[in-house]
């Protein structure tokens, strides 16, 4: 019988959920949307029924043996959704009390959703091995997941790892925290949209964004015109490695990683990211760090990387108790 995990990744516009082998194989996934479900209880029934749905087409082979979940403001520590901004739903939902209640047998683990791209990528993609790297997820906001000795950092309550609220501009952008200059109001793909009509003020060059709507940009639209040789999409990004560099250089000098990936859909702007925030990083980098730390692509993207990103959350902990169970057995 073929072991597997449940993952889910609770979206504001949709949820997507798939069991997953330990292999990295999705054998089986599902979706629905988000906010057709603003009451939190038929919430979880459609989740239930849609897991439910999922094991009895994977049939007799397989057995249950923990559910991942990965959601914006999730609580490692408290299992809990504490006032998510962009969610139907207000407030601090404990989620995993109310999924133990359909699932009481398995564990039902939940963090953020960058905190299970980061754990993904551990279990599954290019940080196998590693004991100290980053994961930056660039969406339409900018999460992070910093792992440091093999752990994932959750901090005392659980929130560690913000690098989207730092400040790199006191004087910058509103963000949607309420606060000016956060990291993810420049490096994400709301960010990058934001620079491009910045540009568009500041400077004559010709660029196709002259005849394009602001709700009408989108961060593909940006890459597209960068590979065709747009001076403004090609600014824009120069701009835009430019600060997520400097941020970078400065998360180094605290957990001094292995390596960093990005993930999601900027870093899909290849060289045109990538370039830029090397040269940024390394240029600020202390003296110790430099030309010591990868910037890599996640080796998860192009899957169903929420997907298994939160089911990876199961295996990490399965492995965690066994070790515990080992060390309790050899009397340490």
């Amino acid at each position: 019988m073929k072991k597997v995990a449940v993952g889910v990744d609770i979206g504001g516009t949709n949820s997507v959920y798939g069991l997953v082998d330990e292999a990295s194989e999705i054998i089986c996934e599902g979706a629905f949307p988000t906010r057709n479900y603003p009451d939190f209880d038929q919430y979880i029934e459609e989740l239930y029924i849609g897991i439910q749905d999922l094991l009895k087409r994977a049939g007799d082979e397989v057995e249950l043996v923990g559910i991942g979940i990965g959601a914006p403001n999730g609580n490692y520590y408290t299992g809990t959704i504490e006032f998510a901004p962009n969610l139907v739903w207000k407030g601090v939902l404990n989620i995993v009390e109310k999924m133990k209640r359909f699932f009481p047998t398995v564990p039902v683990i939940i963090t953020n959703d960058a905190n299970a791209a980061a754990v993904g990528e551990m279990v599954y993609g290019g940080a196998k091995g590693m004991k100290d790297f980053l994961v930056v997820t660039l969406g339409t906001g900018l999460g992070s997941g910093f792992v440091a000795n093999g752990k994932l950092i959750y901090g005392h309550d659980g929130f560690a790892g913000e690098l989207g609220h730092v400040v790199v501009n006191k004087t910058g952008r509103i963000c949607g925290c309420g606060r000016k200059g956060c990291l993810e109001t420049y490096a994400s793909a709301t960010g990058i949209k934001r620079t491009v009509f910045k540009l568009l003020a500041d400077h004559t060059d010709d660029s196709e964004f002259r005849r394009v709507t602001y709700d009408d940009l989108t961060a593909e639209m940006i890459t597209k015109a960068a590979l065709n040789g747009d001076p403004i999409a090609i600014e824009a990004y120069e701009y835009t490695g430019k600060l997520l560099g400097e941020a970078l250089a400065d998360a180094v000098a605290i957990t001094s990683p292995e390596a960093i990936f990005l993930f999601g859909g900027l870093a899909k702007a290849g060289k045109y990211i990538f370039e830029p925030t090397k040269k940024y990083m390394e240029q600020n980098l202390l003296a110790i760090f430099r030309n010591k730390v990868k910037l890599l692509p996640s080796g998860i993207d192009g899957k169903n990387a929420a997907v298994l990103g939160a089911s990876a959350l199961v295996w990490q902990s399965l492995q965690e108790a066994q070790e515990a169970k080992e060390r309790k057995a050899r009397g340490c």
